[in-house]
C-alpha cells in the first residue's frame, strides 16, 4: 500500500512491494532467503543488529518508458536493472525515482542494494538517539509511461474576498526525443480548468502556473478535515495519455500577533513527537499499525504530531490529512555539532532532503510548518550560515507555510531572526532539577528581551521524562512511572498556562530503539520517554496527558 487513495487511472501502475523478495545479506555467508518488502532487516532472525549491505531482488514484466518509484531505502541505495546500475540515492526517509527509457519487453531483474553503515560519506545518518534501520522500508511502485507524463502538481490554497482560490503549479515531463504539443485539464470540486496548447521541448520539463476559484469549498480544519481531489489529465491529439490525482484541503496558516493562526483562529498545540519505530516492524510500520497508533494518539487529546527527525511515510501523512491532525515535518538532522556540520557532504545532503521532502509532501493540508536542524549548532557563526541557507531554500520551495527549528541552546542561539516561529526543547525536572515555571519564564524572557525572536510565536517542541514500563516506586524516583506522570503533569500544566506559548510537543509517543553506538544513559538501549512503551502499553502518564490535553480546546482563548 503506497497511498490511502487512488492516484492514477490512465497511467498504468503496479506495486512491486507488498510481496516477498529475495534477500541476500552481503556479509560473505552466501545466504539468500525470502523476506517481505517493505521491511527492515533488523526484524529478520539473525540480523537484529546487522550493519552492512544487503541485496533485495525481484522480477517484473514491462516495456517502454518505465519509472520506478522507491519511497524509502535505508539509508543508501544502489538500484540495478538486469545487472546494470541505473541509479543511487542517499537518505532513508525521502522517495526517489529510477527512470528506464525504452526498456525492452519481457521479464526484468530488479536488484536494490541497501547499506545502513555509518561512514564519513554519510553526514545525516550517524549514530544517534534513534535507530537507523537497514532495508527497503517503504513501498516500491512501477509506472509505465507514454511520451510525456505529469511529474507533479502543487496546490496552494488561499482565501481571497471570502472565496477559496487554488494556486496550481503543474510539472510536465516530455521523455521523447521530439517537441510535443499537449492539452491538460485540471478538475477540482467538479470544476474543469482547461490548459490548451502546452508545448514541451524534447527531453525537458515544463512548469505551468495558474489559479482557479473553487466554488463552495469547505475549509479543512482539525474538527472537519474536508479533503478535495485534484485530478489532472494530459491529452495528445485528443487522447488521454497520462493522469495524476492528488488531494488538498482548503486552509491557511498565518503568523499574527505572536500566534500561529489556522483559518483565522490562534492555535493551541497539544502535541507529541513520534518516531517511526516498532519492535516487530522496525521503521517499516504497516498501515494497520499506523492507524492504530493514531487512534491512540487522538484518544489522548493530541491535535498535532511532530515528525522527528526526518520526513515520514506518506501513508502516515495521508491518514493525518483524513483525521485532522496537524503535522510539524522536518528535514533529517539531529544533534549535529559544528564539526559534524562541516562534513563536506552535509550541505548537499541536507539540501536534497529538503527538496525531496517539500516536493513530495507539499499538498498535505495537515503539514502546517516545516522544521530543520533539530538541536544542531545554532549557537555558532558557522552554524548560523547553514541555518540561513536551509531557511532560504524552504522559502524558495514553499512560501505558504511558516518555518522553525527546535533548539536546545539555552540563551545562546544566534539564529532566532530566521524562523517565523521560535521553538525550544526543554527538560526541567529531568536533565536538571530547575522548577518548570522558573526555567520556562527565564527562557521566554530572554527570547523576548534580548533576541530577534521577540514577538514571534513560541513553541516548546520537546518536553518530558523517562519511565521504564512496569517500574513502580512509592518514592517516585527517576525512571519510575510515578515520576514520569508527576513530572509530565507539572510540565504540561505550566506550559499550557503560560500566556506566551502557542503550545507544546511531548517527547514522545512510544519508547524507541536507539543506535547501539549511541547508548549514553539510555537503559535497554532505548529512549524510554514514551507515554506508551514500544509495544504500545500505557504507562501511568497516559491518563495524566489525556486528562490535561482534553481539558483544553484546539485554539487559544481570546
Amino acid at each position: 500500500m503506497i497511498r490511502t487513495f487512488q492516484t492514477n487511472s490512465v497511467r498504468k501502475i503496479s506495486e512491486l512491494s507488498g510481496k516477498l523478495w529475495d534477500f541476500t545479506p552481503l556479509d560473505g555467508k552466501d545466504k539468500t532467503f525470502p523476506v517481505p518488502v517493505p521491511s527492515a532487516w533488523e526484524t529478520y532472525p539473525g540480523y537484529e543488529a546487522y550493519r552492512g549491505e544487503g541485496k533485495y531482488s525481484t522480477t517484473f514484466t514491462s516495456e517502454g518508458n518505465v519509472r520506478l518509484l522507491l519511497k524509502g531505502v535505508s539509508h543508501t541505495a544502489k538500484v540495478f536493472v538486469d545487472g546494470t546500475m541505473r541509479g543511487t540515492h542517499y537518505n532513508a526517509y525521502t522517495p526517489f525515482e529510477i527512470f528506464l527509457k525504452g526498456l525492452p519487453g519481457g521479464d526484468h531483474l530488479l536488484e536494490v542494494i541497501a547499506d545502513n553503515r555509518f561512514s564519513e560519506e554519510s553526514s545525516l545518518h550517524i549514530p544517534n538517539d534513534y535507530m537507523s534501520y537497514g532495508g527497503i522500508t517503504r513501498g516500491v511502485v512501477l509506472e509505465e509511461l507514454n511520451c510525456a507524463y505529469i511529474k507533479w502538481i502543487h496546490i496552494t490554497p488561499e482565501k481571497k474576498d471570502e472565496t477559496w482560490k487554488a494556486g496550481l503549479t503543474l510539472c510536465i515531463s516530455n521523455i521523447s526525443d521530439e517537441d510535443i504539443s499537449l492539452d491538460a485539464t485540471i478538475t477540482i470540486n467538479k470544476t474543469d480548468l482547461k490548459l490548451p496548447d502546452i508545448t514541451v521541448k524534447a527531453n525537458t520539463e515544463s512548469l505551468i502556473q495558474t489559479e482557479t476559484a473553487v466554488s463552495d469549498a469547505e475549509e479543512w480544519s482539525m474538527e472537519h478535515p474536508k479533503l478535495y481531489t485534484v485530478e489532472v489529465t494530459l491529452f495528445k491529439n485528443g487522447s488521454a495519455i497520462d493522469d495524476l490525482t492528488e488531494r488538498t484541503g482548503f486552509r491557511e496558516v498565518k503568523i499574527e500577533n505572536n500566534s500561529i493562526f489556522l483559518n483565522g483562529k490562534a492555535l493551541l498545540i497539544k502535541g507529541l513527537c513520534r518516531h517511526e519505530d516498532h519492535p516487530a516492524f522496525g521503521c517499516a510500520i504497516p498501515f494497520s499499525q499506523i492507524a492504530s497508533d493514531l487512534q491512540t494518539i487522538k484518544d489522548m487529546g493530541v491535535n498535532s504530531i511532530r515528525c522527528v527527525h526526518y520526513p515520514n511515510d506518506e501513508i502516515f501523512l495521508d491518514l493525518c490529512d483524513e483525521l485532522g491532525i496537524l503535522i510539524w515535518e522536518e528535514n533529517h538532522a539531529r544533534g549535529l555539532s559544528e564539526e559534524q556540520m562541516r562534513n563536506p557532504n552535509f550541505e548537499r545532503q541536507a539540501e536534497v532532503v529538503i527538496r525531496e521532502m517539500i516536493m513530495n509532501h507539499y499538498n498535505h493540508p495537515s503539514i502546517y510548518i516545516w522544521g530543520i536542524l533539530n538541536e544542531c549548532a545554532s549557537e555558532t557563526p558557522y552554524g548560523r550560515e547553514c541555518y540561513k541557507k536551509q531557511y532560504d531554500l524552504i522559502s524558495q520551495l514553499d512560501s505558504s507555510r511558516p518555518r522553525s527549528s527546535a533548539s536546545c541552546k539555552f540563551k545562546t542561539d544566534v539564529c532566532l531572526d530566521f524562523p517565523e516561529v521560535v521553538s525550544y526543547n526543554i527538560y526541567p525536572r529531568w536533565y536538571h532539577n530547575t522548577p518548570v515555571r522558573e526555567y520556562l519564564d527565564d527562557l521566554y524572557q530572554w527570547v523576548q528581551i534580548e533576541t530577534p525572536g521577540k514577538n514571534k510565536p513560541f513553541l516548546i517542541t520537546e518536553v518530558g521524562a523517562g519511565a521504564i514500563y512496569g517500574y513502580r516506586s512509592p518514592a517516585k524516583v527517576k525512571w519510575s512511572e510515578e515520576y514520569q506522570s508527576e513530572t509530565l503533569g507539572e510540565q504540561l500544566t505550566v506550559i499550557l498556562e503560560h500566556p506566551g506559548t502557542s503550545g507544546l510537543y511531548i517527547w514522545q509517543f512510544c519508547d524507541v530503539r536507539i543506535s547501539e553506538e549511541w547508548y549514553l544513559n539510555r537503559p535497554r538501549t532505548m529512549n524510554n520517554k514514551g507515554i506508551v512503551d514500544e509495544y504500545r502499553r500505557h504507562k501511568l502518564s497516559y491518563e495524566v496527558v489525556k486528562e490535561i490535553y482534553t481539558s483544553y480546546g484546539n485554539y487559544k482563548e481570546s
